[in-house]
């Protein structure tokens, strides 16, 4: 069992001063981060993260998705590390905290074991999953982290463009020569291990006065895309007997839909989030609307019942126009058990810090780490849960927190 040595170390002013440098980096007028997957931006935070590292003697790594790794090693070269971290890009309208937060976390935490002269059998590893914040430039997120498990293939994801037509074998390439000092590392690497920490996103850790957050599981979710189709029509001639407007269609079906997904518990989420018209003229009768569902569930068993019940509903509330429902993702939820959450829970203990079992709403990199390897996460506050927005916030004192447990917990599984 670790003696709290690591979790001393933790130098929370040093965290703290790492996220401001950092919130640099794509800083936007409302105090708040672009840094868009596999840009400029992101390419410079993977250096900044190789640079501190270098202080340290750390060498850093990357492979041919992007995933980026600062190498801590051990003492036996031929066992697997121990990994931890998260992702560098953020929304186009993100926060501080999100996903850097675990980056700079577990790079905190090598030092701190680093500062503690602990040596560990097992080598630890920093690292950043490429492309976690899917749609905001690019079509897929946990791009990284589902390539590095081999869920997605690596050419499927490198021929994926963006808005402006960069492939993501372009955006790498262009990634790679910003840090020609990373050494190239191949795909399909062993891990022994892997502990993810976070902001929660939500409100619960605050609102009952908690520190830590001992994930249990990430709920699993599914997503459609409704088409719509009815006709065009002039806006002051056809009558509405006549009309088919696929605006009154889409509008009928989303209530039916919200109806549909009404939990008395207040456990389901759903949201209609993309709602586009066309032809999108004021004199004109919509012919077509296509809108987005995001669905989430802890629980397979009702993500089922409730899912496939969509296309039912839909045709129900269609009226005159023509409706097609389709599944465009879906992944189950993944439950967090056994020796990981119960290192965090007794790390969170001996260093006094209140803690509490949590859910996590949101998707992270730890859904496909947890295919391949033992996988937890820790979650810290984030201020009235606000994230995926400008004025996300976090305390010093809560990252540190989050960072000493962390750093106890990896210095138990290097040395197993």
């Amino acid at each position: 069992m670790s003696d709290g040595k690591a979790g001393a170390k933790v130098d929370e002013a040093r965290l703290w001063r790492r996220h401001m440098d950092m919130a640099e980096l794509g800083k936007t007028p409302k105090g708040g981060v672009r840094r868009l997957a596999l840009t400029d931006l992101d390419a410079d935070a993977r250096g900044k993260l190789m640079a501190w590292g270098a202080e340290r003697g750390f060498k850093s790594f990357i492979d041919p998705i992007g995933n980026f790794f600062v190498r801590r090693e051990g003492t036996d070269p031929s066992l697997a590390p121990v990994m931890s971290g998260s992702h560098t890009d953020t929304q186009p309208s993100g926060g501080r905290f999100d996903g850097i937060y675990g980056v700079l976390a577990a790079l905190e935490a090598l030092e701190a074991i680093d500062d503690a002269g602990i040596g560990t059998r097992r080598a630890l590893e920093a690292v950043v999953w490429t492309c976690e914040e899917g749609g905001a430039r690019f079509p897929m997120g946990t791009m990284g982290s589902s390539v590095f498990a081999g869920t997605v293939k690596l050419a499927d994801a490198l021929e994926l463009a963006d808005f402006d037509g960069v492939t993501v074998a372009e955006a790498v390439e262009r990634t790679r020569a910003r840090v020609p000092a990373a050494v190239d590392r191949p795909l399909g690497m062993k891990v022994a291990s892997f502990v993810e920490a976070h902001i929660e996103q939500g409100p619960e850790l605050e609102a009952r006065g908690k520190t830590i957050g001992v994930v249990t599981a990430i709920q699993g979710a599914r997503r459609f895309l409704v088409e719509v189709l009815g006709e065009d029509g002039h806006a002051g001639t056809v009558t509405r007997a006549r009309r088919r407007d696929a605006f009154v269609a889409a509008t009928d079906i989303t209530k039916a839909l919200y109806r549909h997904f009404t939990d008395p518990d207040d456990v389901v989420r759903f949201t209609v989030g993309r709602f586009t018209v066309e032809p999108n003229a004021p004199a004109v009768i919509p012919g077509r609307v296509v809108f987005s569902i995001d669905f989430r569930h802890p629980d397979e068993a009702v993500l089922t019942r409730l899912g496939d019940a969509v296309e039912g509903v839909c045709q129900a509330n269609r009226g005159p126009c023509e409706v097609k429902a389709v599944q465009t993702a879906r992944s189950q939820p993944v439950p967090f058990s056994g020796l990981l959450p119960d290192l965090i829970q007794s790390a969170a203990d001996r260093l006094g810090l209140s803690s509490m079992p949590i859910l996590s709403g949101a998707g992270h990199d730890s859904i496909y780490l947890a295919k391949i390897c033992p996988t937890a996460m820790i979650f810290v506050p984030c201020e009235k849960g606000i994230s995926h927005n400008e004025i996300e916030n976090a305390t010093p004192y809560d990252l540190a927190s989050g960072a000493r447990v962390l750093a106890e917990v990896l210095v138990e599984l290097a040395n197993r």
